[in-house]
Order: C-alpha cells, then structure tokens, then sequence
C-alpha cells in the first residue's frame, strides 16, 4: 500500500467547515502489521498539489508529523517506507553492498535513518547499480 501525504492532506476535508479531517491513511500502523507500505508523491506543481520538490524525505517528514509519528522506532519505519520496504513493494528486494557487487545506495548527511526524516536530511551522494549518480557537496561559508 502506498500512501499520497501532500496531496491526500490538501485534497480531503475541503468541504469541512470544522473538525476538518486529516485525510491521510495511518500506513505506519499497517506496516506494524505486516503490510509492506510506501510513502510517495505522484503530484507536483499542479492543481492536485500545487507545491513540493519531489523528495521523498520531506514527504515522509510531513507523514511523520501528520501521522504523529516522533518515536526513534517510528521515524525508522518511515524511513523504511521510503526506502527497503518501497523496494519491496516494487518486487525489487533490497540487498546488502557487498565489495565488488552491484550497489544502489544513498548517503544521507545525518547521524541515523531516523534523523533523515525528523531533520530532513540533504543526500549526499548516491549510486545505482554500482555507478555514481549524483554528488551533492555539503554547503561551505564563504569568507571574505
């Protein structure tokens, strides 16, 4: 199951004149039951979510704080959603980097998968089938 936070949250209870409701399904608790589940956006910059940039790490960010998720467990359940459990979703089990192997892997400048979501991590770099594919260099001050 996959849910939609931005545009389920901006689309449901429009005609709700109080008690408006959050309109986002509590995936995290399915996923303690033994759903595989998955946080994504399908909609960006158009009439169904006229905001976002794509990243799955503010969408699973904005689940956790809709969703009320703040535990260390809960927030690394939501990492997984956007990650292995995401893949496993797809039929694509996802597999320890072994040296020599193929590695789909991104590095992430925070301390734990659960401070990826509660800060909202920059990635730093990442590779697909063992090849770079993008490096983003930390920020650095600029000194006169």
């Amino acid at each position: 199951m996959t849910v939609l936070p931005a545009t389920d949250l901006y689309l449901m209870g429009r005609s709700s004149t109080h008690l408006v409701p959050r309109g986002l399904t509590p995936a995290h608790r399915l996923a303690e039951a033994g759903v595989i589940t998955s946080i994504a956006t399908n909609n960006v910059l158009n009439p169904f979510t006229p905001f976002g940039d794509a990243s799955l790490v503010r969408m699973a960010n904005l689940y956790a704080t809709a969703a009320q998720v703040g535990t260390t467990s809960g927030l690394e359940q939501v990492f997984r959603m956007i990650s292995s459990d995401a893949a496993r979703l797809l039929g694509d089990m996802p597999r320890q980097p072994m040296v020599g192997g193929p590695a789909d892997l991104v590095v992430f400048a925070a301390a734990s998968t659960s401070a990826v979501i509660a800060e909202i991590a920059p990635a730093s770099a990442g590779w697909k089938s063992g090849r770079g594919s993008f490096l983003q260099p930390a920020a650095r001050l600029l000194r006169p």
